[in-house]
């Protein structure tokens, strides 16, 4: 819920006929000017590791090459969604889900306080950090990606990895490995103009044929809820009509992939708001950004599904979002 500007009726006829020729115009211009652009990544993207870690990763990040920040963060929310406290059915504790057993061997006091924590952030992040690199040691001769390998090796035993020379053939390997280096993206500050993707128009063309319809928490727009939906309820429905399954919650939406900075915004990508703007854990608001400044969103009960401006002090950031990168989210994090 956000608090908005409310439009009289014929602002709002006025208004939605300017924003849906900037919808058309933005995205053709968009599209011509940035198409075949490349993007690269470095350093890590606005508010996308919770303040209270940032320092952390960035610092435990550079430990080694075959490491960076941004792909420590990728592993670190793959593995439990930044919660310090969570224990998985295998018995993997805290923030880096370690074994008591690999961290008997592997974890380290990271903060020097004399103990080695499992549940300790300041502990469990170099510690992970830490295991990262040595894995990365013992697979640097095998052939290919050295990082991939290294995944590879946290995965499944670095034995495995240089036993097949590469990734080895286990699914469930080659996918963690997928899933981390495509999550890495949305934990990394761009440092070039990003690619329109071909699903945003059809995203924008599902929410404009929703706009008018009244706000409903929770609402997923199933026939028993009269088709209504809430902020992250319509931005999810949006992009599974193009194909791409985004989670229900609007601050994992954040994490579906790059994240273009203000002046870079397409239309189609998902636009966040926050009250606080270091976190994006704490993210509350999501809409489509359709031009102009403006985006399609459901923003509080008694409200409907409309154009609402992005430019007020809780925008948070944008996400373009990416199928490698919405497939690569976490079900449950």
């Amino acid at each position: 819920m956000r608090k908005v500007w409310v439009f009289g009726g014929a602002a709002v006829a006025l208004g939605m006929g300017f924003v849906m020729l900037l919808v058309v115009g933005v995205y053709i211009v968009a599209g011509n000017l940035v198409n075949g652009a490349t993007s690269g990544a470095r350093g890590l993207a606005k508010g996308a590791v919770p303040a209270a870690y940032k320092s952390l990763v960035q610092q435990w990040g550079n430990l080694c090459p075959a490491l960076s920040p941004a792909l420590l963060a990728a592993q670190l929310y793959q593995e439990s969604g930044w919660n310090p406290t969570v224990v998985s059915p295998a018995d993997a504790r805290g923030i880096a889900q370690f074994i008591p057993s690999t961290w008997a061997t592997h974890g380290i006091d990271g903060n020097g306080d004399g103990r080695r924590d499992i549940w300790d952030p300041n502990d469990a992040i170099p510690s992970a950090a830490s295991y990262d690199c040595e894995l990365a040691k013992y697979v640097k001769d095998v052939p290919g990606n050295v990082s991939d390998n290294m995944l590879a090796a946290y995965n499944a035993g670095a034995y495995r990895v240089i036993r097949a020379r590469g990734v080895p053939a286990i699914s469930e390997t080659r996918n963690y490995v997928q899933r981390i280096r495509s999550l890495e993206e949305s934990f990394a500050a761009p440092v070039s103009r990003l690619d329109p993707t071909r699903a945003a128009a059809g995203a924008i063309a599902f929410a404009q044929s929703r706009l008018g319809t009244p706000y409903l928490w929770g609402g997923n727009g199933t026939a028993d809820q009269g088709g209504r939906f809430d902020c992250s309820g319509l931005t999810k429905a949006a992009y599974e009509k193009v194909g791409i399954t985004l989670p229900r919650v609007a601050n994992d939406q954040y994490n579906a992939g790059p994240h273009p900075s203000r002046d870079q915004l397409l239309p189609g990508d998902l636009v966040f708001f926050s009250d606080d703007l270091t976190d994006s854990r704490a993210i509350r608001h999501v809409g489509i950004y359709v031009g102009g400044g403006y985006m399609i969103d459901a923003p509080r009960t008694g409200a409907v599904i409309r154009f609402d401006p992005v430019d007020t002090p809780d925008y948070f950031g944008a996400t373009r979002v990416t199928e490698d990168g919405a497939k690569a989210l976490p079900t449950r994090v």
